[in-house]
């Protein structure tokens, strides 16, 4: 480089070095004055009475005071009507799967096909496979529906506007509040949506933390905690309340924990400075119902189905297999679960919770079904509907206390993501390094979070 090279590099540092920190943002908008002031001059605008309203909807929407109060209640909404929406749905689709699994037994049974060839195909393989599809299923046809609508309305750029300045104080991108939303229908989709973030560093951070908002999932585990333990202190008439606001409160948990986790990478093994964005924020629409079905149902709901459905099915036989051969007449799962007990003791749960986290990394819909199969002994997945006598084996029999099933809520936030996950990650950032950080970071930091959770309440 030439002197002269040198000399302009050297000055533009000067004049950078007393630049104010805002100067970006007011040089934009600035520009955007300029724009605004030709414009006026130059076009008969006549839809002026939309873009006032428009105006008007924003200066609440985008509001410092009530901005994020009604987004975080909008997101609430939409929770709300996906774990509702989706609760009679599931059990019909469920009902239906396991007729057929009866169905499909009896017709092997009465063509004397061995005990084991059943049992593994129908009640292994098939079994896994109908919990999954009847868990995910509904609450993705009506989450990402409603996501997507909220998306063409309009609505999604001003939750990344609410929430850009506190992901750049993390050293994140502003977008990152779109594909964390995603991530609360499934991981994996929330994943595949960091596309919109331009900055590949800055997509990393959004693609290694987008595990901790729990998945649709998670939630039938921390919703049954929260109603047979926490709720269960509390008189009938508030239990609801109080069990819905656990679950939230774990949300939240894990919200925090985005922010915690994109602050400690972007200053470590991602460090740089948060890019800067200009959002210009689209108009209100109407949504186009086609672009939604196509959008929510063929590209998000069963894509992403179909890659939890071939990751799943290798749970199910390794379930059935745990559950049916037995060493000294122990089966392998009690085995394995004793093997795991005292470290499962130092996080305030038990080895057959951590047994049944193992077996689920394909999918986390069949932890609950896990768990209960252990404790019953039963040689296949189980479900038991009946709330006292469910609390009654987990609190009598498992010997389970409000630490065990706080622990396990934390647990099941923070712990690694499933391999639909993992394999999206890998397509998505082709590095096995990338993929192994995502993999075992929050599993590092869910041992380490239920850890201390349990040495703390265990010394008063």
């Amino acid at each position: 480089m030439n002197s002269a090279g040198k000399k302009l590099i050297q000055k533009a540092n000067k004049v950078r070095s007393g630049l104010d920190d805002n100067f970006r943002d007011i040089m934009v908008i600035d520009i955007y004055k300029d724009v605004e002031t030709i414009s006026s001059k130059v076009l008969n605008i006549s839809s002026q009475r939309k873009y006032d309203l428009d105006l008007k909807i924003d200066r609440i929407l985008t509001s410092p005071i009530w901005g994020l109060p009604i987004m975080f209640l909008l997101l609430m909404g939409v929770f709300w009507v996906t774990i509702v929406g989706a609760n009679y749905p599931s059990q019909m689709i469920a009902g239906f799967l396991f007729w057929l699994e009866d169905q499909m037994a009896a017709v092997l049974d009465w063509l004397n096909i061995p005990w084991w060839f059943t049992g593994f195909f129908v009640h292994g393989v098939y079994r896994g496979l109908a919990w999954v599809v009847a868990v995910m299923l509904q609450p993705m046809a009506i989450f990402f529906p409603i996501f997507t609508i909220l998306e063409d309305f309009g609505y999604l750029p001003r939750v990344a506007f609410n929430l850009d300045w506190l992901f750049k104080k993390a050293g994140a991108h502003g977008k990152q509040a779109l594909t964390m939303s995603m991530g609360f229908g499934c991981n994996a989709a929330g994943v595949i949506a960091t596309r919109i973030i331009e900055s590949p560093r800055e997509r990393l951070i959004a693609i290694l933390t987008n595990n901790f908002v729990p998945c649709n999932g998670r939630f039938p585990t921390l919703i049954m905690l929260s109603i047979v333990f926490v709720s269960a202190a509390f008189p009938p008439a508030v239990s609801s309340i109080i069990a819905a606001g656990s679950v939230v409160g774990i949300v939240l948990f894990g919200v925090i924990f985005t922010f915690v986790v994109s602050w400690a990478l972007s200053k470590t093994i991602l460090k740089g400075e948060a890019s800067s964005f200009t959002l210009e924020l689209p108009p209100y629409r109407k949504p186009n119902i086609m672009r939604i079905l196509y959008t929510s149902l063929i590209d998000r709901t069963i894509f992403v189905l179909w890659r939890a459905i071939i990751m799943a099915a290798p749970a199910g036989r390794i379930i059935w297999l745990l559950a049916n051969i037995s060493i000294d007449g122990i089966s392998l799962s009690l085995w394995i679960a004793r093997f795991l007990q005292p470290f499962g003791h130092l996080l305030g749960m038990d080895g057959t919770i951590l047994l049944a986290y193992i077996i689920a990394i394909p999918a986390n819909e069949i932890v609950v079904p896990t768990i209960l199969m252990s404790y019953t002994n039963s040689g296949m997945m189980i479900e038991i509907s009946d709330l006292v006598q469910l609390k009654s084996l987990l609190v009598d029999q498992a010997g389970w206390t409000l630490l065990t099933a706080v622990n396990l809520m934390l647990f099941s936030l923070l712990h690694n993501p499933c391999s639909t996950t993992i394999l999206t990650i890998w397509k998505e950032t082709k590095s096995a390094k990338w993929t192994t950080i995502g993999a075992l970071m929050p599993l590092v930091i869910a041992f380490m979070v239920t850890f201390l959770v349990a040495q703390i309440v265990r010394s008063f």
